[in-house]
């Protein structure tokens, strides 16, 4: 199974999940945006394609990326999970840390 937070939070893919934000590209297009080769580009876009995060198109010799919004919904909720459970773990661990009163005083 494919840890979605760990393919989106790769700073690459995740730079490219923001420019794909903005609409469709090209591999082309998307790959003026990095330091990087465009082969380099196309295997994270297969990354991101596989976790389901993304979704392509073939048009002749091209291929449109966008995002996949069924995708970009489960990796919104696993965010939101973490973060729940995150917090509740934060504030069980403040309450454990919380010094006790002497006996005798409230």
């Amino acid at each position: 199974m494919v840890d979605l937070l760990e393919v989106a939070t790769e700073p690459t893919r995740r730079r490219l999940l923001q420019l794909l934000a903005h609409g469709e590209q090209t591999v082309t297009e998307l790959s003026g945006e990095f330091a990087v080769s465009r082969s380099a580009i196309s295997q994270h876009l297969l990354l991101l394609e596989g976790a389901g995060l993304v979704a392509a198109r073939k048009e002749g010799r091209n291929r449109h990326y966008r995002l996949d919004q069924a995708g970009m919904g489960r990796l919104r909720r696993l965010f939101d999970a973490f973060w729940t459970s995150e917090l509740d773990q934060l504030v069980a661990d403040a309450h454990a840390l919380r010094p006790r009163p002497p006996q005798g005083e409230s």
